[in-house]
């Protein structure tokens, strides 16, 4: 890259390629935990390098080689953890729907990657002469992405091998060597890995392309016997939100927004109430699942901006802890969300304390290369 630091530390849209990789795992409701790899020399630095995230995150030394680093992180792993799913930094545009793919194509298989099919004819090339030595079939030849992903059992059985001399240029190559199945997954062509400068260039200028903004509302009665929950801190009061999910307003109404500035419907297209599946289900879930939709159709969020209608209780003493979650489930940083308590000066049914209800606006980039 011909940079003063490490590929991944370079940023897009004013967040890292690490940072946005971290993000997108982060937001996916089927990621449980993250572990982060770093050279030894970034430990020191590694919560302002990764950046903020919702779910539990470690952070390791890495190795010389990338099979050493990726043996590192997988002892980091928790032991509960089914699948494993190994990711590169430098792809910061995998999609939701991509790590879907994978994570089932693991549970079938016991190892799965994401490929795409060769368009070109492929030859292979005489190593001392540089002349072509033949044609390799393209129906044969896929091109690898990351994430990868493993059953545990597989991935315990593989990783060993990684610590011998031959070079493995990604994990599947271990269970190659192992003589272990390993299915191909429909791979996503805006999954790019950037390795020149030109490609850094290029999702630079996807950045660049205008933001989509949405809006959402919501509103809900407030009742006895029910918790006042706000982007999943509980606010002390005697009185909560009815409703199908935990009626955190906050919430319901930043996933409008982020839903309507992706064209992808409404929250009660996604999350109806007439679904048993949301019944009591957090905001924060809630909020979560759209980011992955959002993501799935090309767009990342890039910050948010929510004012809460409620006479009482005031609510500044929990808008820093508000915004940190919502931060975290967003995949931002903390000064790119703003949320705001206000009354309606005893007008209506907000005014007269019977309800509270949210307006929020979201401002969505493009999440990959044109």
């Amino acid at each position: 890259m011909g940079a003063d630091r490490p590929k991944q530390l370079l940023e897009i849209g004013g967040r890292s390629l690490l940072q946005l990789s971290v993000a997108l795992c982060d937001a996916h409701p089927s990621v449980t935990e993250l572990v982060v790899v770093l050279p030894a020399s970034l430990l020191d630095a590694a919560g302002e390098l990764v950046g903020p995230t919702r779910r539990g995150c470690r952070v390791v030394a890495g190795g010389a080689r990338r099979q050493d680093s990726v043996r590192h992180g997988v002892g980091a792993v928790s032991a509960g953890a089914d699948v494993v799913l190994i990711h590169d930094a430098a792809r910061p545009f995998a999609s939701a729907a991509l790590i879907d793919r994978v994570i089932a194509g693991a549970v079938s298989t016991g190892a799965a990657i994401p490929a795409l099919a060769s368009r070109d004819t492929v030859k292979r090339r005489d190593l001392d002469s540089g002349w072509v030595r033949e044609s390799v079939p393209r129906a044969e030849v896929w091109l690898a992405q990351t994430p990868q992903a493993f059953r545990r059992d597989v991935l315990t059985a593989i990783v060993p091998l990684g610590a011998g001399e031959r070079e493995a240029t990604d994990e599947s190559m271990l269970a190659e060597w192992a003589g272990l199945p390993v299915a191909i997954v429909e791979g996503d062509e805006r999954n790019v890995k950037i390795t020149t400068p030109d490609d850094l260039a290029r999702a630079r200028d996807s950045a660049m392309v205008a933001p989509r903004v949405g809006t959402g509302y919501d509103l809900h009665r407030l009742v006895e016997g029910r918790p006042l929950v706000l982007a999943g801190v509980v606010v002390p009061f005697e009185r909560g939100p009815l409703g199908h999910s935990d009626g955190d307003v906050l919430c319901h109404a930043l996933t409008d927004a982020l839903l309507g500035a992706a064209g992808a419907g409404d929250i009660g297209r996604h999350f109806p109430n007439t679904d048993p599946a949301w019944k009591n289900a957090p905001g924060l879930d809630l909020l979560a699942r759209a980011v992955a939709i959002v993501r799935t159709a090309g767009y990342a969020p890039a910050s948010a901006d929510v004012s809460i209608i409620l006479e009482r209780p005031k609510l500044s003493p929990l808008v820093d802890s508000m915004r940190e979650r919502v931060a975290q489930v967003l995949g931002v940083a903390v000064s790119a969300v703003s949320i705001k308590g206000k009354t309606n000066e005893g007008v209506d049914a907000v005014g007269r304390g019977e309800a509270i209800a949210a307006h929020a606006v979201a401002v969505l980039t493009h999440g990959g290369p044109l």
